[in-house]
């Protein structure tokens, strides 16, 4: 008997088209890959994303002189909506989401129920009853069973929205030229809906980079045409993509945060003594302990009462001009205390600073004395450094023109 081949089904050649798809392309791949001049990508959240385009050195001094263009849409969106959004989202989150009104955002976090952070993120109202939550990790599974019991709907929307991050002094000018006209009416942390083709674009006056700058979210099948719109605006405004490495710098000199770089998130953390509540990384200033029940909120106050967070984020100022990234921390040279998550010189600050996470009472009551170990390569040989630390407030970096009204137009 002949050997029939069987006609795979449309299920198995679509497995199979996965499988070989090793990152998901980003609904701007076209237009990133024909600047691609470094081929120096990252996996975010299964996307294939860029590093660096051209010169990540450059792609930084774009963010801080000119307008830098950088594809946010792997980020993790959630639409939540429905009549009880508001009380889910505030059973879930630290803030009070009933002080945050339509055509606002705010950046939050949402913690187990030991208090111990799950992720940070920045949630948008989009509307009385609709909401949009963008964040690093995935988590519909769980927000799903935090539902339970709301008149609400969470679905996963990052495939179905793409997303832009415009940064720089220029961005304002940028979207005026595009004709996104009544842009200059948004303050920091503002969101409103303009025209674009036959749909929408949501532009929100939000970033990482510490800089004035706009997020802009919009169906995916209509991300190219806002590419080329923009593109086009900024060709006589020094518009340049960028790939992660320079929003990063960006980032450390704004003294932001990332999940899983500069704290472990609970989800994520394999030992007990990795995880972090919220006043142990920074952001205990979101815990809204007077707006009724939320999760973690119970271990929150607890800790708090009883003196029992171990640990503290804080920023650093070091000696020499060497990124300490990784680097140990001292006490008095002999006795380990810490370690440093993120490091950079910093051009805007002329500051060598980093971030780092302690171990109370270093960086909480005891505050000085404190070094950090690098290691520098020298002629093929590492020499060991010890620099003196000095702990300084976060941002490293304060730009008036990040929320100055109307934006400055250059």
């Amino acid at each position: 008997m002949e050997n029939i081949r069987e006609i795979p089904s449309h299920s198995t050649r679509l497995a199979q088209s996965h499988f070989r798809t090793l990152r998901l392309p980003s609904p701007f791949q076209p237009r990133i890959e024909a600047l691609a001049r470094t081929e120096d990508w990252y996996d975010w959240a299964g996307y294939k994303a860029p590093n660096s385009l051209w010169d990540s050195e450059l792609e930084y001094f774009a963010i801080r002189s000119q307008a830098a263009l950088f594809d946010i849409s792997p980020m993790v969106k959630y639409r939540i909506e429905g009549p009880d959004a508001e009380a889910c989202l505030n059973r879930i989150t630290l803030r009070d989401v009933a002080k945050l009104k339509p055509g606002r955002v705010h950046y939050t976090a949402w913690c187990d129920d030991e208090g111990h952070v799950l992720d940070d993120g920045t949630l948008f109202r989009l509307g009385e009853q609709n909401f949009r939550l963008c964040c690093q990790e995935r988590h519909l599974p769980w927000l799903l069973d935090s539902a339970c019991g709301f008149d609400v709907r969470i679905e996963e929307e990052t495939e179905a929205i793409a997303g832009l991050a415009l940064q720089g002094p220029t961005s304002f000018a940028v979207l005026r030229e595009a004709g996104f006209a009544g842009v200059e009416h948004l303050k920091v942390f503002d969101l409103a809906d303009f025209l674009h083709q036959n749909g929408t674009v949501t532009i929100c006056r939000t970033g990482f980079t510490g800089d004035l700058g706009y997020e802009l979210f919009v169906e995916t099948k209509l991300a190219l045409s806002l590419w080329d719109r923009l593109w086009q605006a900024g060709e006589h405004r020094g518009l340049r993509a960028i790939g992660y490495q320079a929003l990063n710098r960006a980032r450390i000199e704004a003294g932001l945060i990332v999940a899983n770089a500069d704290f472990s998130t609970a989800g994520h953390a394999l030992r007990a003594d990795r995880v972090r509540m919220p006043d142990e990384i920074g952001l205990g200033f979101m815990v809204d302990a007077e707006k009724g029940h939320f999760n973690g909120r119970t271990a929150i106050i607890k800790a708090r009462q009883n003196k029992t967070m171990h640990h503290v984020l804080v920023g650093l100022e070091i000696e020499g001009n060497i990124p300490a990234e990784h680097a140990i921390v001292y006490h008095r040279k002999k006795r380990e205390v810490g370690l440093v998550s993120a490091a950079i010189w910093s051009p805007m600050a002329k500051r060598n600073i980093a971030i780092a996470g302690l171990s109370r009472p270093f960086g909480d009551t005891i505050t000085d004395d404190l070094w950090v170990e690098i290691y520098a390569m020298r002629e093929l040989k590492y020499e060991r450094l010890m620099k003196r630390a000095k702990i300084v407030p976060r941002p490293f970096i304060k730009l008036d023109r990040r929320a100055a009204n109307p934006p400055a137009d250059f």
